[in-house]
């Protein structure tokens, strides 16, 4: 897999009560900041584009779904 397809990116994000993460913004690596609109889906998954695997949130930012991974201690989307 090229490593290319991957951008490791920061994440804030909030525990909850359980102990449960749940993803608020992302900040790309020019430095631009996302909110998260709506965390969609949180599972087990593999990327398939970007290699890797962790927990995948689907994610709703500006009104477009997104993937975002959590791989261990660290964030990652996959390159469009």
């Amino acid at each position: 897999m090229p490593t290319n397809c991957k951008a490791y990116v920061c994440v804030l994000v909030k525990f909850d009560e359980a102990g449960g993460v749940v993803p608020l913004k992302i900040r790309w690596e020019d430095g631009r900041v996302f909110p998260i609109d709506r965390v969609l889906d949180k599972r087990r998954a593999a990327s398939l584009k970007a290699g890797g695997s962790g927990e995948r949130f689907t994610v709703l930012i500006e009104g477009k779904t997104t993937y975002l991974w959590r791989d261990d201690d660290r964030w990652f989307v996959e390159r469009k």
